[in-house]
């Protein structure tokens, strides 16, 4: 891995470092179907769930929902508790955090999730006192692709991404977004599938496992140079965390 490379990570939660049981899942979107009068298929659970076609709120309203009744049923049906127990740590994101901790590099986690779902599941698993900084993301905050999160976290952990190399790590494209509007390489790690996401997702590093990250001084010029291909599409024009 290339904890070497970078001076302080960041990194998103759901999908990325952790994950639901499927059962959990359907349950869950089984509730809240019932609640606003709409039954959601396996497939639209799991884009919703994941984020895979980006923002949630157009896909909601592209299928006739108001997220505004959406997400309160949302949050009303889910159980902390519950959530915690029915997720589990993806085993290569334990060996990098293991291996980012014996370094001593400052981290930070940086979600979406609402802190009351996330923090359940973050005690549970053992992971929250291995961050330096915890954010659950708000309109104060802003979301994901707004860098203003990130930033938040960034100031906490003392750093600056202008004298200091950090990366930002998650499963979506709008976290590729938010690092790069921050600053910050961006990791993406793709546990779908690129086929069923229905997209594929640019960022510095590409991975199926956080076990693929670059090792060794050659890879990462390889890397670098699929990151400047990535950005630029090509013709040297910038471009942003975005399907292709």
């Amino acid at each position: 891995m290339v904890p070497e490379t970078y001076d302080f990570w960041l990194f998103d939660l759901d999908g990325t470092l952790v994950d639901a049981e499927w059962s959990y899942t359907r349950e869950v979107f089984d509730r809240v179907g019932s609640r606003i009068g709409y039954e959601f298929t396996d497939r639209q659970a799991e884009l919703l769930w994941h984020g895979l076609t980006g923002a949630r709120d157009p896909q909601l309203r592209e299928w006739g929902l108001d997220p505004t009744a959406f997400w309160p049923a949302f949050h009303a049906v889910e159980d902390p508790q519950a959530r915690a127990e029915a997720t589990y740590l993806h085993d290569d994101a334990a060996r990098l955090l293991a291996d980012l901790r014996r370094r001593d590099v400052p981290l930070g986690l940086v979600t979406h999730c609402a802190e009351f779902l996330a923090r359940p599941v973050t005690d549970r698993l053992g992971l929250t006192d291995q961050f330096d900084t915890f954010l659950s993301c708000s309109d104060e905050t802003g979301w994901k692709p707004d860098p203003g999160p990130l930033r938040v976290a960034m100031n906490d952990l003392g750093v600056d991404p202008a004298r200091q190399r950090g990366v930002y790590l998650g499963d979506g494209d709008s976290d590729v977004g938010a690092a790069w509007n921050a600053g910050l390489d961006a990791v993406h790690v793709e546990r779908h599938g690129h086929e069923y996401r229905g997209r594929c997702v640019r960022a510095d590093h590409r991975v199926w496992s956080f076990d693929d990250l670059p090792r060794s001084a050659m890879d990462r010029v390889n890397a670098e140079w699929a990151a400047y291909t990535a950005r630029t599409d090509g013709s040297g024009d910038e471009v942003t965390g975005s399907d292709d």
